[in-house]
């Protein structure tokens, strides 16, 4: 790892840190609230400001400028922190960001490990950077376990990047056996924690020393923020951080901050209900006809059923699914759709849908979609918290749209 470069002016803290003997959805329906001094309001306040006055020449108070450092956005890291077991986070201004920052630890010649079907953002940055000589790459499919353990331990990887479960094909990585391997190898394990977020799985119990959010996603949970999260560890890790995020100008706004905050607080309550349904969909998807394979760890069929129950808390409420239909037949099914909308994204309170080949993993070359095992018929829907039997309906409707097209292909050809 590089040299820990000089102090930050300000590291992400709190001035109120609820008791860990709390359970995780008390630390934050309550992290920050009744601690404003001058009004005595219930919840903190949000500070806009971009500029903080020093108390006399050369002496300035806890803060001096937003970009190193903002009582807002130090409320919104130390909740993170506390759900997520880390000594401390760093709130960036988008999940890439968050990528970004974590990939500054790297130096040229030094390797990182990713997975073939991560994030189809984080699959070009990387890319990019191996383009200009940042550091060296070696893709490995670490959902295979024995496989990858052996591939560490001969290559001595400066870091492993873990995505459990994956995007879009949910693959579950054993996060404890690779972050032992990886350790053990002298490497820093990183676990883009995304897709189930701290109320799904906790990595840094589980041996990592860095998680990475989008918090646009299931932190937030409203789709009106975007931001990301990097939490580390160990104090050291995120000093470091914190003077790379500092002097790149990667940290999210005072308001962003706030809003994603007040999104975590509900964090909890969300994801039981995004859960519930996404097992419901789950089901009607195994026995659909015009359903090819269901990626979903939930299914006890699912190859890393059993690591995700034991590393996780649930399963999860994305699901992806092949439809046993022709690429034509792909917008058809879409197009019938009317809760479940187009759009890249996930984790919002709202259902969406998106279609990675061609939005979220597009700029994937076709050898590099073909390895991770994206196709042109794989769907990927991030289950909402709408009525369960209202989102089995509107599933049903697309599948009933491929029907009807076919037969009046059928009456066509008849006649």
């Amino acid at each position: 790892m590089s040299k820990l470069k000089p102090k930050p002016k300000t590291q992400p803290q709190s001035d109120h840190k609820p008791e860990k003997k709390h359970r995780q959805e008390t630390l934050v329906a309550r992290y920050g609230v009744n601690t404003d001094d001058s009004h005595g309001a219930v919840i903190p306040p949000l500070h806009l400001s971009s500029t903080f006055a020093f108390k006399k020449f050369g002496q300035k108070g806890r803060y001096d400028y937003t970009r190193s450092g903002n009582p807002t956005r130090d409320q919104f890291a130390g909740a993170l922190a506390a759900v997520e077991n880390g000594s401390g986070a760093v709130i960036t201004s988008s999940g890439m960001s968050a990528v970004h920052l974590v990939t500054q630890l790297l130096q040229p010649g030094d390797l990182l490990i990713a997975a073939h079907d991560c994030y189809g953002g984080c699959h070009r940055l990387f890319s990019a950077a191996v383009r200009k000589k940042s550091f060296d790459l070696q893709w490995l499919p670490l959902w295979e376990t024995q496989l990858s353990a052996e591939k560490i331990r001969a290559l001595k990887p400066r870091m492993v990047w873990i995505e459990t479960p994956s995007n879009p094909l949910l693959r579950i990585t054993d996060v404890q056996a690779i972050a032992q391997t990886a350790n053990e190898a002298g490497a820093l394990v990183v676990v883009d924690n995304t897709f189930m977020s701290p109320a799904g799985q906790q990595p840094i119990g589980l041996g990592a020393d860095i998680v990475v959010h989008s918090t646009t996603k299931y932190i937030n949970g409203h789709s009106d923020v975007v931001g990301g999260a990097v939490i580390a560890k160990d104090p050291a890790l995120l000093e470091e951080l914190s003077w790379w995020a500092n002097c790149l100008g990667l940290t999210g706004s005072p308001f962003d901050s706030f809003q994603a905050l007040r999104g975590l607080r509900t964090l909890s309550v969300r994801y039981q209900q995004h859960q519930q349904n996404a097992i419901a969909i789950a089901a009607l998807l195994k026995t659909s006809e015009l359903v090819d394979k269901v990626y979903f760890p939930g299914l006890t069929q699912h190859p890393g059923h059993e690591t995700a129950a034991r590393q996780q808390q649930g399963f999860g409420a994305m699901i992806s699914f092949e439809l046993a239909a022709s690429e034509e037949e792909v917008p058809v099914f879409l197009e019938a759709l009317q809760l479940f909308t187009l759009a890249e994204s996930l984790g919002g309170v709202e259902s969406l849908v998106a279609h990675p080949a061609s939005m979220t993993h597009a700029a994937m070359s076709q050898r590099d979609q073909d390895a991770a095992g994206i196709t042109a018929r794989l769907l990927r829907l991030s289950v909402g918290i709408e009525h369960v039997e209202d989102l089995i309906a509107d599933l049903e409707g697309g599948f009933a749209a491929i029907i009807r097209q076919r037969q009046g292909a059928q009456v066509r050809g008849v006649a």
